[in-house]
């Protein structure tokens, strides 16, 4: 009769369970991959087939007992640490959704929204469009293999059971700031044009308060907002360049201990 002894299931849970958790809850958060579009079944045979190459070459594990509260505390923490580096990535992307729902709103585009397929939400369809732009960019600079490479470097420098560093977390905390300051550095031409645009037509209505300037001026925001994101997207790769450096930069801090 086949039997385990309890170090052999601590053993394999320590090997093999341990390194999943922090794996499949990285890619059950992170953009593209997290998404609704991909099947949660795909996701866990992905996030297995990840565990299952990188065990063999990662520091040995911690033997730990297969049912135990500090088993379900190691647990919990790997949970924790995957969930924080999909939440930076998600950041990241929703930056340029924030960036195109200000610019919506600023033309007068804020009314055509749409159903985000990968989130469920309705979002603006500008902000869609910029969504759809930085996964393009973001897949093919390879920024997924960077981000599977901080991932196998994470339980090097942030070994398994080494447990968390609350004040490292809370000053790493404190930079995501920055992803409202780049949604509005994004979109600060944008916003300054058509507000001048906005002033333009105040004056040419207390000047001529005869003209219905509803009906000429919102139409023609629309095409001048249009016209300027059009303009703007000739420097959106150095823009994006920049802060995708940032954002994965945060993220390899977040692995390592300090």
């Amino acid at each position: 009769m086949f039997e385990l002894s309890n170090t052999q299931i601590g053993g394999w849970v320590g090997a093999f369970m341990l390194p999943l958790f922090r794996i499949a809850a990285m890619l059950m958060v992170m953009p593209i991959i997290g998404t609704q579009l991909v099947p949660m079944r795909v996701r866990m045979y992905f996030a297995l087939a990840i565990c299952v190459v990188l065990v063999p070459n990662l520091p040995p594990m911690p033997v730990v007992d297969a049912i135990n509260l500090q088993t379900f505390l190691m647990i919990a923490q790997e949970i924790l640490i995957g969930v924080m580096f999909g939440f930076v990535l998600q950041l990241f992307f929703q930056t340029f959704v924030v960036a195109g729902q200000i610019v919506a709103m600023q033309m007068g585009l804020g009314f055509a929204s749409m159903v985000d397929p990968a989130n469920g939400v309705s979002v603006a369809v500008i902000g869609q469009f910029f969504l759809m732009l930085v996964t393009l960019l973001f897949l093919a600079m390879n920024g997924h293999l960077v981000v599977f490479e901080i991932l196998a470097e994470s339980f090097v420098t942030l070994p398994v059971g080494s447990g968390l560093m609350v004040e490292h977390y809370w000053e790493i905390a404190t930079k995501l700031g920055w992803v409202f300051g780049v949604a509005l550095i994004l979109v600060l031409p944008a916003v300054t044009a058509l507000l001048i645009v906005n002033i333009a037509f105040g004056v040419m209505t207390r000047a001529a308060p005869q003209l219905n300037i509803f009906s000429i001026g919102f139409p023609l925001t629309l095409v001048l907002g249009l016209v300027i994101v059009w303009i703007g997207m000739a420097d959106i790769l150095s823009q994006y360049q920049v802060f995708a450096t940032e954002a994965l930069q945060l993220l390899r801090e977040m692995a390592r201990i300090p």
